[in-house]
Protein backbone atom coordinates (compact mmCIF):
# COMPACT_ATOMS: atom_id res chain seq x y z
CA UNK A 1 0.00 0.00 0.00
CA UNK A 2 1.52 3.37 -1.29
CA UNK A 3 2.01 5.66 1.39
CA UNK A 4 -1.27 8.42 1.92
CA UNK A 5 0.19 11.95 2.47
CA UNK A 6 -2.03 15.10 3.11
CA UNK A 7 -1.15 18.52 1.76
CA UNK A 8 -2.58 21.25 4.00
CA UNK A 9 -1.85 24.89 2.84
CA UNK A 10 -2.16 28.16 4.24
CA UNK A 11 -1.26 31.10 5.42
CA UNK A 12 -1.58 30.36 8.62
CA UNK A 13 -1.81 34.01 10.36
CA UNK A 14 -1.67 32.43 13.40
CA UNK A 15 -2.57 29.32 13.27
CA UNK A 16 -5.91 28.43 15.55
CA UNK A 17 -7.76 25.84 16.52
CA UNK A 18 -10.04 25.90 13.81
CA UNK A 19 -7.06 24.63 11.68
CA UNK A 20 -6.21 21.63 14.05
CA UNK A 21 -9.36 20.61 14.30
CA UNK A 22 -10.19 20.31 10.37
CA UNK A 23 -6.75 18.62 9.77
CA UNK A 24 -7.27 16.10 12.58
CA UNK A 25 -10.68 15.32 10.88
CA UNK A 26 -9.15 15.49 7.22
CA UNK A 27 -6.42 13.14 8.63
CA UNK A 28 -8.75 10.40 10.23
CA UNK A 29 -11.72 10.89 7.53
CA UNK A 30 -9.42 10.47 4.41
CA UNK A 31 -7.48 7.58 6.41
CA UNK A 32 -4.14 9.44 6.03
CA UNK A 33 -0.65 8.43 7.10
CA UNK A 34 0.34 11.97 7.01
CA UNK A 35 -0.17 15.59 7.27
CA UNK A 36 2.12 17.81 5.84
CA UNK A 37 1.34 21.91 6.88
CA UNK A 38 2.40 24.17 3.98
CA UNK A 39 3.67 27.38 4.69
CA UNK A 40 2.51 30.08 2.23
CA UNK A 41 5.30 32.84 2.26
CA UNK A 42 3.67 35.12 -0.23
CA UNK A 43 -0.60 34.25 -1.02
CA UNK A 44 -0.88 35.62 -4.29
CA UNK A 45 -4.69 36.46 -3.74
CA UNK A 46 -3.87 37.85 -0.07
CA UNK A 47 -1.74 40.56 -2.07
CA UNK A 48 -3.61 44.02 -1.18
CA UNK A 49 -3.40 43.06 2.48
CA UNK A 50 -0.93 42.97 5.00
CA UNK A 51 0.94 39.25 5.94
CA UNK A 52 2.73 38.73 9.22
CA UNK A 53 6.55 38.06 8.46
CA UNK A 54 7.20 34.88 7.83
CA UNK A 55 9.66 34.10 10.76
CA UNK A 56 6.40 34.47 12.83
CA UNK A 57 4.23 32.33 11.18
CA UNK A 58 6.88 29.47 10.65
CA UNK A 59 7.12 29.81 14.54
CA UNK A 60 3.77 29.43 15.36
CA UNK A 61 3.22 26.10 12.93
CA UNK A 62 5.97 24.69 14.57
CA UNK A 63 4.65 25.27 18.11
CA UNK A 64 0.68 24.58 16.64
CA UNK A 65 2.53 21.16 15.25
CA UNK A 66 5.11 20.04 17.60
CA UNK A 67 3.10 17.78 20.04
CA UNK A 68 1.42 15.99 17.11
CA UNK A 69 3.18 13.03 15.21
CA UNK A 70 0.68 12.71 12.38
CA UNK A 71 1.91 16.37 11.51
CA UNK A 72 4.45 17.68 9.71
CA UNK A 73 6.00 20.88 8.44
CA UNK A 74 7.00 21.15 5.16
CA UNK A 75 8.83 24.42 3.74
CA UNK A 76 8.36 23.16 -0.04
CA UNK A 77 7.31 26.39 -0.68
CA UNK A 78 9.64 28.63 1.22
CA UNK A 79 12.45 27.15 -0.38
CA UNK A 80 11.40 28.54 -3.79
CA UNK A 81 10.67 31.92 -5.21
CA UNK A 82 6.88 32.92 -5.86
CA UNK A 83 4.60 32.09 -7.85
CA UNK A 84 3.64 29.09 -5.76
CA UNK A 85 1.35 27.67 -8.09
CA UNK A 86 -0.44 24.50 -6.20
CA UNK A 87 0.42 22.26 -9.17
CA UNK A 88 4.43 22.67 -9.25
CA UNK A 89 4.52 22.55 -5.42
CA UNK A 90 2.28 18.76 -6.09
CA UNK A 91 5.15 17.92 -8.36
CA UNK A 92 7.96 18.77 -5.72
CA UNK A 93 6.17 16.65 -3.07
CA UNK A 94 5.75 13.78 -5.29
CA UNK A 95 9.37 14.09 -5.88
CA UNK A 96 10.40 13.96 -2.87
CA UNK A 97 7.94 11.37 -2.06
CA UNK A 98 7.67 8.62 -5.01
CA UNK A 99 6.00 5.78 -2.69
CA UNK A 100 3.10 8.20 -1.54
CA UNK A 101 -0.02 9.12 -3.51
CA UNK A 102 -1.16 12.20 -2.64
CA UNK A 103 -4.49 13.95 -1.08
CA UNK A 104 -4.80 17.51 -1.52
CA UNK A 105 -6.91 19.79 1.35
CA UNK A 106 -9.07 22.33 0.10
CA UNK A 107 -12.02 24.31 1.08
CA UNK A 108 -15.27 24.11 -0.80
CA UNK A 109 -14.70 27.58 -1.69
CA UNK A 110 -11.13 26.94 -3.11
CA UNK A 111 -13.22 23.91 -5.36
CA UNK A 112 -15.75 26.32 -6.10
CA UNK A 113 -12.52 28.42 -7.96
CA UNK A 114 -10.89 25.78 -8.96
CA UNK A 115 -11.13 26.25 -12.86
CA UNK A 116 -9.00 29.94 -11.93
CA UNK A 117 -6.31 27.97 -10.74
CA UNK A 118 -2.81 27.75 -12.58
CA UNK A 119 -3.46 24.43 -15.28
CA UNK A 120 -6.12 22.69 -12.54
CA UNK A 121 -6.70 19.67 -15.01
CA UNK A 122 -3.01 19.18 -14.69
CA UNK A 123 -3.62 19.42 -10.98
CA UNK A 124 -6.56 16.91 -10.60
CA UNK A 125 -4.36 14.31 -12.48
CA UNK A 126 -1.18 14.46 -10.45
CA UNK A 127 -3.60 13.43 -7.17
CA UNK A 128 -4.47 10.33 -5.74
CA UNK A 129 -7.76 12.68 -4.28
CA UNK A 130 -8.62 16.02 -3.43
CA UNK A 131 -10.03 16.61 0.48
CA UNK A 132 -13.42 19.04 0.52
CA UNK A 133 -14.18 20.24 3.57
CA UNK A 134 -17.20 21.94 3.37
CA UNK A 135 -18.23 25.09 4.96
CA UNK A 136 -21.67 26.53 5.29
CA UNK A 137 -23.36 28.98 2.13
CA UNK A 138 -20.35 27.97 -0.12
CA UNK A 139 -21.63 26.70 -3.46
CA UNK A 140 -20.81 23.93 -5.06
CA UNK A 141 -21.89 22.23 -8.61
CA UNK A 142 -19.63 19.86 -8.81
CA UNK A 143 -21.92 18.58 -12.21
CA UNK A 144 -20.71 22.08 -13.95
CA UNK A 145 -17.09 21.84 -12.56
CA UNK A 146 -16.81 18.24 -14.16
CA UNK A 147 -17.61 19.74 -17.40
CA UNK A 148 -14.67 22.38 -17.15
CA UNK A 149 -12.38 19.62 -15.16
CA UNK A 150 -13.09 16.13 -16.47
CA UNK A 151 -12.37 13.53 -14.26
CA UNK A 152 -12.86 15.60 -10.94
CA UNK A 153 -15.71 14.14 -9.78
CA UNK A 154 -13.89 11.00 -9.55
CA UNK A 155 -11.30 12.48 -7.14
CA UNK A 156 -13.58 14.55 -4.53
CA UNK A 157 -13.63 13.11 -1.30
CA UNK A 158 -16.00 15.24 1.14
CA UNK A 159 -14.36 15.30 4.78
CA UNK A 160 -17.32 16.45 7.20
CA UNK A 161 -15.49 18.85 10.02
CA UNK A 162 -17.69 19.97 13.11
CA UNK A 163 -19.02 23.76 12.10
CA UNK A 164 -16.47 26.44 13.56
CA UNK A 165 -16.58 29.94 13.31
CA UNK A 166 -12.84 30.84 13.69
CA UNK A 167 -10.84 32.81 11.10
CA UNK A 168 -7.19 34.03 11.46
CA UNK A 169 -8.84 37.54 10.49
CA UNK A 170 -11.12 37.55 13.12
CA UNK A 171 -8.07 36.78 15.61
CA UNK A 172 -6.43 39.46 14.37
CA UNK A 173 -9.12 41.61 14.39
CA UNK A 174 -9.34 40.51 18.24
CA UNK A 175 -6.48 41.22 19.26
CA UNK A 176 -5.90 44.64 17.68
CA UNK A 177 -9.37 45.91 19.84
CA UNK A 178 -7.74 44.39 22.85
CA UNK A 179 -11.08 41.54 22.97
CA UNK A 180 -10.09 38.17 24.01
CA UNK A 181 -8.31 35.68 22.05
CA UNK A 182 -6.51 33.63 24.37
CA UNK A 183 -9.12 30.15 23.77
CA UNK A 184 -9.18 30.52 19.72
CA UNK A 185 -5.47 29.19 19.79
CA UNK A 186 -3.15 26.65 20.82
CA UNK A 187 -1.58 27.44 24.20
CA UNK A 188 2.16 27.99 23.27
CA UNK A 189 0.74 30.02 19.94
CA UNK A 190 -1.02 32.46 22.39
CA UNK A 191 1.88 32.93 24.49
CA UNK A 192 4.10 33.53 21.23
CA UNK A 193 1.65 36.30 20.43
CA UNK A 194 1.65 38.27 23.20
CA UNK A 195 5.75 37.95 23.87
CA UNK A 196 6.18 39.38 20.62
CA UNK A 197 2.87 42.22 20.56
CA UNK A 198 2.02 40.86 17.26
CA UNK A 199 -1.45 42.08 15.47
CA UNK A 200 -1.88 45.30 17.50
Amino acid sequence: MPLLLGLFGGTFDPPHIGHLILAAEAHAQLGLDRLLWILTPDPPHKQDQPITPLEHRLAMVKLTISNDRQFELSTVEMDRPAPHYALDTVKIIAGQNPAADLVYIMGGDSLHDLPAWHRPADLVASLHFIGVMRRPGDSIDLPELEKIIPGLTAKVRYVDAPLLDIAAHEIRRRVADDRPFRYFLPPAVYDYIVQHNLYR
